[in-house]
C-alpha cells in the first residue's frame, strides 16, 4: 500500500509540474464498532490524504487512476481503476462466542469506478473484487453526496448503498459445515445482501492551510448479515477525527 501511494505521488508530481494541484494530508484516530458477539471495537491511527489532479486521486482510503473522463470547474466525470482496503475481520480468539470458528481476514479490493460532480453534488460508484482471495468475490458500492457550508463549517453528507455478494456474506457472516462441527453453532449460509449507510465529513478551518476534519458514519447491515448467529448488532458505527493541512504543489 505504501509503495502504491508513493508511486502515485511521484507520477502525479511529474504530471502536474506545469500546473497547480491541491493536496490535503493529515492524521487522526479512527474508530469502528464490530457487529460480532463480544468483539472489541477497532481504534487505530489513520493517515488522511485527499487529492485529485485529473490523472490520479486519493480519497482517504481509496486510490485510483483515471483512464477516461473530463474535469472542469462546473462539471467533472471520470472512469478509473481503483483500489481500497477491506477492514472487515475477526479472530476466533477475540471472543468466547467465536471459539471453533476460522479467523476472518481483512483484504484489499480493486476494480472499476465512476465518479462525477456538478456544482455541490457528487456521486461515486465502484465495482470491485477481492484481490487477496479472502472472500474471493465482488461488491458494488454507490455513494451520493452534497457539499454545503454553515458559518465556518463545511459539511459533506452522503448516503451509501453497498451490494455484497453471497460469497462476501458467507465469508464474514456465515458458518461452514466444518465450523459448525467445531463450535456451538449450526451451519449458516447466506445470500447476497444490501447494506445501507449514511455519513458526513465536517471541516472547520483553523488557519489558511490548517483545519480539523471529522467523519461520522453509520451502516445498517443487510438482513442476511443480521440473521447470522455470530452477529449481535445490526449497525456499524465508525468515525475519524483528524488534523489536516492543505497546500498546493
Amino acid at each position: 500500500m505504501k509503495f502504491i501511494f508513493t508511486f502515485l505521488l511521484i507520477i502525479s508530481f511529474l504530471h502536474a509540474k506545469d500546473t497547480k494541484s491541491t493536496i490535503t494530508v493529515g492524521v487522526g484516530p479512527y474508530f469502528q464498532t464490530q457487529p460480532y458477539k463480544d468483539v472489541s471495537n477497532i481504534i487505530l491511527p489513520s493517515p488522511v490524504v485527499f487529492f485529485d489532479n485529473g490523472l490520479f486521486y486519493v480519497r482517504w482510503t481509496q486510490i485510483g487512476m483515471y483512464f477516461l473522463g473530463q474535469k472542469n470547474d462546473t462539471f467533472s466525470w471520470g472512469f478509473s481503476l481503483t483500489g481500497q482496503p477491506r477492514p472487515n475481520s475477526y479472530k476466533a480468539s477475540d471472543s468466547q462466542y467465536l471459539q471453533g470458528l476460522e479467523d476472518k481476514k481483512s483484504s484489499f479490493e480493486a476494480g472499476l469506478a465512476f465518479s462525477a460532480s456538478m456544482d455541490k453534488f457528487y456521486i461515486d460508484s465502484m465495482f470491485v473484487t477481492d484481490i487477496l482471495d479472502r472472500y474471493d468475490s465482488w461488491i458494488f458500492k454507490t455513494e451520493i453526496g452534497y457539499q454545503f457550508s454553515l458559518s465556518k463549517f463545511t459539511f459533506y453528507p452522503s448516503i451509501i448503498t453497498l451490494y455484497q455478494s453471497s460469497d462476501f456474506n458467507n465469508y464474514y457472516y456465515g458458518i461452514s459445515q466444518e465450523e459448525s462441527q467445531n463450535s456451538q453453532y449450526t451451519a449458516y449460509s447466506t445470500k447476497a445482501g444490501l447494506q445501507l449507510g449514511a455519513q458526513t465529513y465536517i471541516k472547520y478551518p483553523l488557519t489558511k492551510n490548517l483545519a480539523t476534519l471529522l467523519n461520522m458514519r453509520i451502516d445498517k447491515l443487510s438482513s442476511q448479515a443480521v440473521a447470522s448467529p455470530i452477529v449481535v448488532d445490526k449497525y456499524i458505527y465508525s468515525g475519524l477525527l483528524s488534523l489536516i493541512y492543505t497546500f498546493e504543489y
